[in-house]
């Protein structure tokens, strides 16, 4: 017992346990203010029952955590440097105000925003300081509210007082070891406090785990205004620092202007009676289309056969296209082009300060004609943000590593192995009820550039790393629709692939700002043997969802930023029966019409290339023809407003849906 006492004494003298103990009552406390948060914007969440109000809250863990360690920075320095004075009085002090100075701002954000909410039906964000940045009684309107929402005031009081009684000071008995083993020991200690504070501001301790960002939230939430709950505002702030807030850019002063150069805004107008079929949606990692023969007969003088000779022979039996795009660049900018055609412009729509506003889906608009939906990607759960976006966009399941259920599986690196987990695809397909839509997100294309062992020298090595793994997904591709071909559903499909982003080329045509985009894009339905062809015109990832929902005569209503390549659909404006791809070339916006690509910087035109006669875009036409380029820059500019304006209003979605 004596031996307990005296652990506990010395316990109580290490300033990093005191740094834990308050840590974790900082983290009591942060979870307090989501339960306040909560209480006085009760009737926001009126359908939020105790159970998803739990669920909410535990989600709400790993963002408070971020919160914590950025907002206790200078804490951790001052209790982990090994100091013998951090155990005297004066350095306690200065401590302790440290502790509640830093966390009573964050509470101060937190409890502003409890009234904020209202307003914006979302966590306040950096951009806050650019929207009132200009307002000259913002004092007054400060004070106003202090004094309407005495009760939010108090809690906050309440707060701080808390954090300063409860602050745990170490103990004053100094250390009893002797210098030769108080340092090391003290900076081993340290170094692991660091390691954990590193992780816990990542959001998690592995490797694949992104540093988390807003649209984390939505793994957790039913509504979009939910995520509010999930998240802390000291979190939306820090998160988004970096971060600009769109603006309205003003090309178009007038909204009928706008309008008529670009209008995301969808009518539909079948040509039929709705057609239910299932849509399997399916994302290659990394499949430029350089790697494709059929794509590139001209490469090495015709002698080039490329490395996915499956894809080929399927890009033969349905509808592809000979100039096809990305919208960017990294898999996080792939799955809102291609499934909510949502472009990629400046940043990723996830990492941006609106990545919790209501969107369209394939998941969402289908559901209301009665689809179930799942998403499925094979890497470890909350992997680059997948998982978020697809509760987002309305996928009614996730199907990750955790629910494949077989690590031997895992490439000890990114994900299941393609083959197992295309598999395990067709397998869940066939246990789901039609009509359904999916979408998977394949992984094993990925750098290190790994096969599985047991492949090892079967598929064409070529003069990249990734040309073997390129092989080997087209071969897992293979014995996917191999398998899919035996199931009910596979004659009542629609197939979709293509990838996310291009990768390493090894051709200097694949090197330029235009190929740079060039993915593939095909449309298959096995069951319609006449719906097949290569295709002319322009088609880019953000026109697969109105593609694919005028394929199946859909008739609602939908916002997007591409067009249906298939009819069944119009913008009513004056860019309907024009075929273009926009894409974001940081720091230059590019557009691609006819046989022209014109590249702008925000406030004019840089560059304008003939593809046709200039493949490598080393003859600049700038100047040359103003027609081209004003005809060109007038619907780039009115496509950039749109997305900039309906970011910011939170309006991607039909007026009465967005809810």
């Amino acid at each position: 017992m004596k031996q307990l006492k005296r652990f506990y004494d010395t316990l109580k003298s290490e300033p990093i346990w005191a740094l834990v103990v308050n840590v974790l009552v900082l983290a009591l406390v942060y979870m307090a203010c989501r339960l306040f948060f909560f209480a006085v914007n009760h009737s926001y969440f009126e359908d939020v029952t105790i159970e998803h109000l739990v669920d909410l809250c535990l989600g709400g863990i790993q963002f408070d955590r971020t919160a914590i360690v950025y907002m206790n920075v200078v804490l951790l320095l001052a209790m982990i440097l090994p100091l013998r004075s951090r155990n005297k009085a004066g350095y306690q002090k200065v401590v302790r105000i440290i502790f509640v100075v830093f966390n009573g701002l964050a509470m101060l954000m937190n409890c502003s925003d409890t009234i904020y909410f209202r307003f914006t039906n979302r966590r306040t964000s950096w951009s806050v300081f650019d929207e009132f940045g200009n307002e000259g009684n913002i004092a007054g309107i400060f004070l106003h509210a202090m004094v309407e929402y005495w009760y939010v005031v108090l809690f906050f009081l309440l707060s701080v007082f808390v954090l300063w009684k409860v602050f745990y000071k170490v103990k004053e008995t100094p250390s009893p070891y002797c210098n030769m083993v108080y340092y090391p020991l003290q900076t081993v200690l340290a170094l692991a406090v660091i390691g954990l504070a590193v992780a816990g501001a990542r959001g998690g301790f592995t490797r694949d785990v992104r540093p988390i960002t807003l649209s984390n939230a939505n793994q957790y939430i039913n509504k979009t205004a939910e995520a509010a709950i999930v998240l802390n505002t000291p979190f939306s702030m820090l998160r988004t620092i970096k971060r600009k807030a769109y603006k309205d850019p003003k090309y178009f002063n007038e909204e009928q202007r706008l309008v008529a150069a670009f209008n995301p805004e969808v009518q539909s107008k079948p040509e039929g009676a709705f057609l239910p079929k299932n849509v399997v949606v399916i994302i290659l990692e990394s499949f430029g289309k350089e790697y494709s023969g059929l794509f590139n007969p001209e490469l090495e003088e015709g002698k080039y056969k490329g490395f996915t000779p499956f894809l080929d022979s399927l890009y033969q039996q349905g509808v592809a296209f000979k100039r096809s795009y990305a919208t960017g660049r990294k898999s996080i900018d792939a799955m809102p082009s291609i499934l909510s055609s949502i472009p990629m412009y400046e940043a990723p729509f996830v990492l941006t300060p609106y990545g919790n506003n209501s969107v369209n889906s394939l998941a969402s608009l289908l559901g209301k004609k009665g689809y179930y939906s799942a998403f499925f990607h094979g890497a470890p759960n909350g992997s680059m943000g997948f998982q978020s976006f697809a509760k987002l966009a309305g996928f009614t399941d996730y199907f990750g590593m955790t629910e494949y259920n077989n690590d031997a599986d895992f490439d000890n690196y990114w994900a299941i192995w393609d083959e197992e987990f295309l598999q395990f695809f067709a397998q869940k397909m066939g246990e789901f009820k039609e009509p359904f839509v999916t979408s998977l997100f394949s992984a094993s294309s990925h750098d290190p550039f790994n096969i599985p062992e047991r492949y090892k020298g079967k598929f064409d090595e070529g003069s990249l790393p990734i040309h073997k793994c390129i092989g080997y997904t087209d071969n897992a591709l293979r014995k996917f629709f191999d398998r899919a071909k035996q199931m009910p559903w596979y004659k009542n499909t629609l197939f979709v692939i293509t990838a996310d982003h291009t990768n390493q080329p090894a051709y200097a045509e694949y090197t330029n700002d235009e190929k740079r985009y060039s993915v593939p894009i095909l449309f298959y339905m096995p069951g319609d043997t006449t719906f097949k062809g290569m295709r002319e015109e322009l088609i880019s990832q953000v026109d697969i969802m109105p593609s694919v929902l005028g394929l199946l005569h859909y008739d609602f209503p939908f916002v997007a930023f591409g067009k249906s390549l298939f009819g069944g659909s119009s913008h009513a404006d004056s860019t309907d029966d024009r075929n273009f791809v926009i894409n974001y070339n940081d720091p230059l916006y590019q557009m691609i019409e006819g046989d022209y690509m014109l590249q702008w910087d925000g406030l004019q035109v840089r560059s304008l290339y003939q593809l046709s006669c200039d493949p490598l875009l080393s003859n600049n036409l700038v100047g040359q023809h103003k027609d081209i380029e004003e005809r060109m820059a007038n619907v780039l500019k009115a496509n950039i407003q749109q997305y900039m304006v309906r970011m910011v209003e939170n309006r991607l979605v039909i007026a009465e849906e967005n809810k």
